[in-house]
């Protein structure tokens, strides 16, 4: 399989962030199971686990979404990291998203988070059991913040 090229989420490095963070804040591993062959980034990019990702921008941007994510907001790689994260929710839902991501910007991340998001075509899906945590960089700086879960249900 062919893995997007060009972007901060294409990377290994910004692979290993996602990875490295995810597990130092919940003490949990975002890929568990046992070790494969394959570098991260195409581990990551063909779990089976939903994982998304934005920047630092004041309104932030999708950096990655792995094949699961597009899939489910129904979008091409080109498309998924032009957008800004927030039109990830219906507009009725993005206080209750923004206070969420306020609220793990504080402290490092949350996890059972539910909430409904929208795809592309409009089609509405509730999430279950997610994690949101701040992603830092190898140096330790702040580089966003990233969700994952693998429960959802169509609306």
């Amino acid at each position: 399989m062919i893995l997007p090229t060009g972007g901060v989420g294409a990377d290994s490095d910004h692979a290993d962030w996602l990875i490295r963070s995810y597990r130092r804040l919940t003490g949990n591993e975002l890929l568990p199971g046992p070790e494969s062959s394959g570098s991260l980034a195409e581990k990551l990019f063909l779990s089976p686990i939903v994982v998304l990702s934005h920047g630092t921008e004041d309104d932030p941007v999708l950096n990655y979404g792995n094949q699961a994510a597009l899939n489910l907001w129904e979008m091409d790689w080109e498309t998924f990291t032009r957008t800004p994260s927030r039109y990830t929710a219906e507009e009725m839902e993005r206080m209750q998203r923004e206070h969420l991501l306020k609220m793990v910007q504080e402290q490092g991340y949350a996890d059972d988070y539910t909430g409904i998001r929208i795809s592309r075509s409009g089609r509405r899906f509730y999430i279950k059991k997610a994690t949101v945590w701040n992603i830092t960089d190898k140096d330790g700086r702040y580089a966003g913040q990233a969700a994952c879960f693998s429960e959802f249900e169509y609306c």
